[in-house]
This record gives structure tokens, sequence and C-alpha cells, in this order.
């Protein structure tokens, strides 16, 4: 059977813990609490950061969990670490939260609303670094 994206995302946030944008905003960088941002690189230049999340684009956030992949980030599978997840509106990272339960990560939530009711709640937002940009190599010199 078909299932939108719709459905899906309906499906997982009946089983996954969603925090309001105050609940988590009281979260926020109290330990053993890490924020993980899934959104693209390119709206993270746009939009700006939450301080202290740590990246994850959506694409690579199965194998940096999956310890048995050679992509695997040590950042992940922490024991005692709360995963506070969130996207751009609460779409992915509901998905994302999902997925990391059934990879067997239990500490897992996200943000109702995600990085848009964060930053319109006016809570902390940095600019991302820009990342130098790629130079082709010239002609070699005379």
């Amino acid at each position: 059977m078909k299932k939108t994206a719709t459905t899906m995302v309906n499906e997982a946030l009946a089983l996954i813990t969603t925090h309001s944008i105050e609940a988590a905003r009281a979260l926020h960088g109290q330990p053993g609490v890490l924020f993980v941002d899934l959104r693209d690189p390119r709206e993270l230049e746009r939009e700006g950061v939450i301080p202290g999340a740590f990246h994850a684009p959506r694409g690579m956030l199965e194998f940096w969990v999956d310890t048995e992949s050679p992509y695997h980030k040590p950042v992940f599978n922490q024991p005692g670490t709360q995963y506070v997840l969130f996207c751009g509106g609460g779409w992915r990272s509901a998905l994302a939260a999902r997925t990391m339960q059934e990879m067997g990560i239990e500490q897992v939530s996200h943000i109702h609303g995600g990085f848009g009711a964060w930053k319109t709640a006016g809570y902390p937002v940095e600019q991302k670094a820009e990342r130098p940009a790629r130079v082709a190599p010239g002609p070699a010199a005379a």
C-alpha cells in the first residue's frame, strides 16, 4: 500500500517524543543533551544555526548513526545522551527521530516546528561560518 509523506510523518509523530519550542529551549545547553540539526547546508548558511547544535545532514543520518557503517560518527551512540533533532519545520526531524528509534537509539526526540519555530520565538541563533570558496586550480605559473 502506498503511503504519502504526510502519512509517514503522522505515523512517526505517534511513536516519538515531540518537544514544544519552550520545552526545547529549556533543554538547550543542558548536560547530556545534544541538539542535532538535520537541515541542508544551504539552509544553515541562509538562516543561521542554533548554537552548539551538531550538524547531521538528513541524507547521512542513518550512515552516521550505524556503528557498522564506514561513515559512523562517534557523536552518535553515546550512552546517556539525549538527542533532540530539528529541521526547518519539524517533518524531516519527526521521520529521523523514528528512524533513530528503529536503529536502537532510545533517547531521541524532535522539536515541534523545528528551526523556524525556534527563530520565530527569538531564541539564540548564530550565523554559520561560511566555508571558503573552492577555487579551481589555474594554469601553472610560468
